[in-house]
């Protein structure tokens, strides 16, 4: 299950991240209402773990502006609030479920699984462009049926440009979605990272499916737009 868990409590995202990997989840940790939905523009994910209390924009907000934007991930609110009227007006801004702080794990595990049964799958499997498939789920990709193995960053950052295909994704969206806010990474980090996907997908002869946008960032085209 791909999972976003929102959560500034530096402990307790330390731990519900370990535990979530260890039941076999992929799973992007972000503390504020802002990465919450940055990164929930950028990826699909089955569930979507919301804090009310974290900073910024707040988890009922965040909540808000994800059901306007049409998304549809499962999303569990926690939080400390426990008075009916809190668990409805969770529930009221779209919300799937609530949990109470403290919690067993195994309560929050139960509870993301009966939301992944019951959510609908309406959101996309795969992405094609040109004659590469990008599986959104399996995270393989694939060019006209044989399979190209990734590391997790490479995968990364192909999703993003294909989800955003014919559009250019700056350096600072990509830096963001992939190492994150605070990771200390070099400029050259990207570069790097283009270089190694593009030695795995390109052909010779052939113009690179990633294409580098001068000073701005990176972008995919499909064939099929003039």
């Amino acid at each position: 299950m791909n999972i976003l868990l929102a959560e500034d409590d530096e402990r307790l995202g330390k731990l519900m991240t370990h535990l979530l990997k260890k039941e076999f989840h992929h799973v992007d940790w972000v503390k504020n209402g802002k990465e919450a939905l940055s990164y929930s523009s950028l990826s699909v994910y089955d569930v979507i773990i919301l804090d009310w209390m974290i900073p910024g924009e707040d988890g009922l907000t965040v909540c808000k502006k994800l059901r306007s934007k049409g998304i549809k991930s499962g999303i569990l609110m926690v939080t400390a609030k426990d008075a009916k009227k809190d668990i409805i007006l969770g529930l009221d801004s779209g919300a799937d479920d609530y949990i109470v702080k403290p919690f067993e794990i195994d309560e929050m595990l139960a509870r993301i699984r009966a939301i992944s049964r019951r959510k609908e799958k309406s959101f996309e499997e795969s992405i094609a462009i040109n004659d590469f498939t990008l599986n959104l789920h399996t995270h393989e990709l694939t060019h006209k049926g044989v399979a190209i193995d990734l590391t997790k960053k490479e995968y990364q950052f192909l999703e993003i440009l294909f989800r955003n295909c014919n559009q250019i994704v700056t350096r600072e969206v990509l830096f963001e979605r992939i190492w994150g806010f605070d990771t200390d990474v070099s400029d050259n980090a990207l570069d790097a990272l283009v270089k190694l996907v593009r030695k795995k997908i390109d052909h010779p002869g052939s113009p690179s499916l990633v294409q580098n946008v001068r000073g701005i960032g990176y972008k995919v085209r499909s064939s099929d737009v003039s």
